[in-house]
């Protein structure tokens, strides 16, 4: 049999009519079992901004019983109309009921080999004491010139993507009223 664009064409046609019966059949018997219930019937939605980039988009995040149980994109916010990227997709990963997301202060002791445990009570108050004893140790009023810089050249500070305008407001002055003059912005587009 000589098979030619046009014999094949007829051909496909005549085993979908044939399949075409069954097929609707199929789908008009009743089921037997329930359908599930929706993962997100009765959560509480609320919504926020992705935090992995610069652009901003609006996500809807549905809660139940204390938990995430779905995140999409926000229809209705003007940046991304209901769309998200694959980092977008992923926010659930980062969320705080994901089992593997540190929840406490690791810390390791210089010329330690093993990580402990520590509490925010004592990590935030050892952070400030950390950034006070190296900006005394390394604060520069007057430049070699004379003139008054106020600056330290040992501490650095880098903002991230996940942080809106008025947080990263917020980092810059403290910043520089620190006297940090090595300020950074690390942004993902």
């Amino acid at each position: 049999m000589k098979l030619d664009r046009r014999s094949f064409l007829g051909l496909a046609g005549v085993t979908l009519a044939g399949t075409l019966p069954e097929v609707a059949e199929a789908s008009i018997q009743p089921r037997a079992e329930k359908p599930a219930a929706l993962k997100t019937a009765l959560a509480k939605e609320s919504t926020t901004i992705c935090p992995f980039c610069g652009v901003g988009c609006g996500i809807v995040v549905s809660v139940k019983d204390g938990k995430i149980v779905s995140l999409e994109g926000d229809p209705e916010h003007p940046v991304n109309e209901g769309s998200l990227c694959s980092k977008g997709h992923s926010v659930l990963q980062i969320a705080a009921n994901n089992d593997r997301r540190l929840m406490k202060v690791l810390y390791r002791a210089p010329g330690s080999d093993r990580w402990e445990e520590k509490s925010w009570d004592w990590a935030i108050p050892e952070i400030a004491r950390r950034i006070k004893k190296t900006r005394d140790a390394t604060f520069t009023e007057k430049d070699a010139k004379g003139q008054t810089v106020n600056r330290t050249e040992a501490i650095a500070c880098m903002g991230g993507a996940a942080l809106d305008n008025e947080e990263c407001y917020l980092v810059s002055k403290f910043a520089r009223s620190v006297g940090i003059v090595y300020l950074e912005h690390q942004a993902r587009i």
